[in-house]
Order: structure tokens, then sequence, then C-alpha cells
């Protein structure tokens, strides 16, 4: 059990650290580049800002862990954003996709975790 725990926290706070570094240092702090690249990859401007906060309370979420309910939406909202990304950099053909992967990737393994160590039904 110890080692799943440790394995969750990697996976989750290498996750947090991801989603916080790209919604405060780069959503937040140069929104004008960001929105040129969401013009590229054809996605309305106007979410920038909404989708930074929402990656920030996604990972406060993960970490407070305070309604197991809010803690899937969480997941669910981070799964549908990675897949998004993911697709929308491999149409776009810019090679940007791997960092999609990556989040794709440390999200699946600290849900993994997520539900060996706090399962609902125990």
């Amino acid at each position: 059990m110890k080692t799943k725990k440790i394995l969750f926290w990697v996976f989750t706070g290498l996750l947090s650290v991801m989603m916080l570094a790209s919604s405060i240092g780069f959503y937040l702090m140069k929104t004008e580049e960001v929105k040129q690249i969401f013009t590229d990859l054809g996605f309305p401007t106007w979410i920038v800002i909404p989708l930074a906060i929402a990656k920030i309370l996604g990972v406060i979420t993960l970490l407070t862990r305070f309604n197991e309910d809010i803690v899937e939406w969480a997941y669910a909202g981070f799964f549908f954003n990675f897949m998004l990304a993911l697709g929308a950099h491999f149409a776009a053909n810019d090679g940007e996709y791997w960092t999609a992967a990556v989040a794709l990737v440390l999200l699946l393994g600290s849900r993994f975790f997520y539900e060996q160590i706090w399962d609902r039904d125990s």
C-alpha cells in the first residue's frame, strides 16, 4: 500500500505541477501567445482564461480530495482536455502533441492509483 501511495503522489504531483505551470505560467501570464496558438488550432480565444481557471480548480480538487464525486469530475475534465489537445495538435501537425501525451499518462497513472488507494466501496 505504501508503494501505491507514493506512486499516486508522484503521478498526481507531477500532473499538478504541469497544470499549474501551464495555467498560471502560460495561459494567464502569456495570454496573447496562447490565444494565437488557440486560433491556429481552430479553438475560440475566449476559452483561454476559463480553461486556466478550470485547470487550477482541478488541481486543487485532486490535491485536497474533499469530495469524491468532484474528484471524479476533475479527472474527467482533465481527460477530455488532454484528449482534445492531443487530437488538435495531431491535426495541426505542429509536433506539440507530446505535452498532452505526457499529461495524459500522468493523469491515467494518478487515476489508477487513486482507485487503488481510496476505493469508494471499501
